[in-house]
């Protein structure tokens, strides 16, 4: 049954991720803006809704008073593509930092660039964080809240990969303050799995940290503030759904 179900809202989110996505490209080339309306308001709740009624995943957000929609960078536990899908539509305007990569995939690439995600070139050393403290200026702006991953790829719950400290640079030099984000969403919807498991979704908001700290302080804290708090989760995930003990990393 969980298979059936799996398969019938990939069906139906895949093909609204590709609508979406066609859109987008045609409408971004005349309105940026109403494209953030469009995924926020349209097809990301569409999606999430098919989530919680079809495969019965259900979504709690904690700590909503750390929630701001502007003049903040989140920095977020990765553990599946589920929180980049679902984010923008608690935190309206939100934009990613995602490998330049991603933006050169017809459509989906284009949708990306018109949303206004920040893309960053891995390969390109410091001209690649030049670039992007310029694009997040840029955002901030214009009140538009970021999101970085500090691990900067998806880990299996239970696993740390290592906090990469280029979110600092951004915050000091934007003078805005950085909120940790814990969640476990790795469990129900795996990083290269077709599978979608039934449950809640936990995605919890942290007190914000100064961006002030010595580098090495700021990011041992940081990562000691979300990796127990997802600690925290994955025990609480397994406990009321002992089936996700298997994946644990």
């Amino acid at each position: 049954m969980i298979f059936i179900r799996s398969l019938i809202f990939n069906i139906i989110a895949y093909s609204t991720l590709a609508l979406g996505c066609t859109v987008t490209s045609v409408v971004g080339l005349f309105n940026r803006k109403a494209t953030i309306k469009m995924w926020n308001y349209g097809f990301m709740p569409f999606i999430l809704w098919c989530l919680k009624i079809i495969v019965g995943l259900q979504i709690e957000i904690r700590g909503k008073e750390y929630m701001k929609q502007e003049g903040v960078l989140y920095a977020s536990k990765h553990e599946s593509a589920l929180e980049t899908y679902c984010l923008s539509s608690y935190i309206t305007k939100l934009v990613f930092v995602l490998k330049k990569e991603l933006t050169y995939i017809p459509l989906f690439g284009w949708a990306q660039y018109f949303y206004g995600m920040i893309p960053v070139d891995r390969s390109a050393g410091g001209a690649a964080m030049k670039n992007m403290l310029k694009e997040a200026k840029d955002r901030i702006k214009n009140g538009r809240p970021i999101i970085i991953f500090p691990e900067g790829t998806r880990v299996k719950p239970g696993t740390v990969k290592g906090y990469k400290p280029g979110l600092l640079f951004i915050a000091q030099n934007l003078n805005v303050p950085v909120v940790p984000v814990a969640l476990n969403t790795g469990f129900f919807w795996a990083k290269a799995s077709f599978m979608r498991y039934p449950g809640k979704v936990i995605i919890e908001f942290m007190e914000p940290m100064p961006a002030n700290l010595d580098k090495k302080e700021f990011m041992s804290e940081l990562e000691k503030r979300i990796e127990a708090k997802c600690r925290e989760l994955n025990e609480e995930t397994v406990k009321n759904y002992p089936y996700t003990c298997n994946m644990l990393g």
